[in-house]
């Protein structure tokens, strides 16, 4: 049997990936079937463009596929999707700013830039990515109140000191002095 919870956040998280990873992260693997908890994650790929669903309904943006790419890598199953169309589905994402919307075309959003980069690191492709540019968007996001921002032109708020500062890190962009307010 495997158990799903909900926990409230940012986006109020369903029964679905974003629960499959972190029962993954925090359960005996030995009284789970990962082998059936792989099936279905690898089962919800959309198999043309790479990207995944995030339950039998269909929604279908950056989360789902970093939730699944996190989850698949957590049971050593990540061969059982295709990676090659994955990678492709997250540069779709990305905008000519460097940052990465939650589906192809949409406003670079600081979250989703968090499960953009997330994915291609589990996957080790942050090389497809212009590191340069992203870390350049993400430290514009500083607001001259100190906090940071997910887009430009919004108020700034805490959670987007996780997406931006973890994003960061992820790309080795600590190299840089951020601006004095």
């Amino acid at each position: 049997v495997f158990f799903f919870f909900k926990q409230k956040t940012a986006y109020e998280m369903q029964r679905g990936l974003v629960g499959s990873e972190m029962c993954i992260r925090d359960r005996d693997k030995s009284i789970v079937d990962t082998d059936k908890v792989a099936e279905y994650i690898a089962g919800l790929q959309n198999r043309d463009n790479g990207s995944f669903k995030a339950d039998e309904w269909g929604e279908t943006d950056l989360r789902f596929t970093y939730c699944a790419v996190s989850s698949l890598t957590l049971l050593n199953k990540i061969h059982l999707i295709d990676v090659n169309k994955t990678c492709e589905y997250i540069l779709k994402c990305c905008n000519p700013d460097g940052a990465f919307g939650g589906v192809p075309g949409a406003e670079s959003h600081a979250a989703y830039t968090f499960c953009a980069v997330g994915a291609l690191a589990v996957l080790k492709k942050l090389h497809l990515i212009n590191i340069d540019m992203l870390g350049q968007w993400l430290i514009k996001r500083q607001t001259s109140e100190g906090g940071f921002n997910g887009r430009p032109e919004k108020l700034p708020d805490v959670c987007y000191s996780w997406w931006i500062l973890s994003s960061l890190y992820t790309v080795s962009y600590t190299h840089l002095t951020l601006p004095t307010i």
